[in-house]
């Protein structure tokens, strides 16, 4: 299986597109909700979650790793692969470059949490390929709550958007991009307030089409899963998992994935190991 793991339902996007991509994937999808947001975390907190869940997830048998969390990525994705070198790990890296190379003002705007802009990874990415480019940051205080809330298109969302995003109109950005994988579920919101003419940036079909990479050039595609799929009509093996709410998470599923998605079973920390609690 493909482990996919995010502070919450954020990471839900990269899925989403991962689902779009390689339907006949089997996975499993765990939100550390007990501990969200990461964003506003230190980076060896974040860290600490990370591997925990990662030794978690292996422990499942899962093959590869989507660290669907722009936050985790920056804190933990090199201390990830050193730590479990057998394994390939997929992480998010904000889309400075794409954005850089096809602004036409040369203003480009980027939301995201404070562990994102601490990160090493941001830093690098920004003075590889943001030379010449005028990057506008914001931290978006309190989005990553609305959308874990469900509050997608609510007055107080709205406020949290134009806050950061009119003080980038005025400056003249074309681009917008999406520096944590909870802010793709507003995107609706963000073009209203923007307007159409400013582009907007969601990495995730970009990781999507990696993870697919690297399934090809390991051999990893889960043969069975694509035989049963297409001769027996069966659906592909999918677990969703929380350290919060599951009932919370499960109502939520459909309306950030458009589709049934199912149960979701409970987790719980226990001196850095996640445990399996009853339903």
């Amino acid at each position: 299986m493909i482990g996919i793991f995010d502070s919450g339902v954020g990471g839900l996007s990269v899925l989403r597109a991962i689902n779009q991509q390689m339907p006949h994937e089997p996975f499993i999808y765990l939100a550390d909700q007990a501990n969200v947001p990461y964003g506003s975390r230190s980076l060896d907190e974040v860290r600490g979650f990370a591997e925990g869940i990662s030794r978690y997830l292996l422990g499942q048998g899962c093959k590869l790793i989507v660290v669907a969390c722009n936050a985790a990525s920056a804190a933990a994705l090199h201390h990830l692969r050193h730590a479990f070198p057998e394994t390939p790990f997929v992480g998010m890296e904000p889309a400075v470059k794409p954005a850089a190379e096809h602004t036409h003002s040369g203003v480009v705007g980027v939301l995201a949490t404070p562990a994102t802009f601490q990160g090493a990874l941001y830093a690098s990415v920004v003075e590889r390929f943001a030379q010449g480019v005028k990057l506008m940051q914001h931290t978006c205080p309190g989005l990553v709550q609305q959308i874990e809330a469900g509050q997608l298109d609510t007055q107080a969302t709205r406020r949290i958007l134009e806050d950061a995003l009119k003080p980038m109109l005025a400056e003249g950005i074309d681009t917008v991009v999406l520096g944590c994988t909870h802010y793709p579920f507003v995107i609706p919101l963000i073009r209203e307030i923007a307007g159409e003419q400013v582009r907007v940036v969601d990495p995730a079909p970009a990781v999507a089409r990696q993870v697919g990479r690297i399934l090809d050039s390991q051999g990893l595609h889960d043969l069975d899963a694509y035989w049963q799929s297409d001769l027996m009509g069966q659906a592909p093996a999918r677990r969703f998992l929380t350290t919060g709410d599951p009932q919370q998470l499960a109502a939520m599923l459909p309306h950030l994935l458009g589709k049934e998605a199912g149960t979701v079973e409970g987790l719980k920390w226990q001196s850095g190991h996640l445990l399996e609690i009853s339903s």
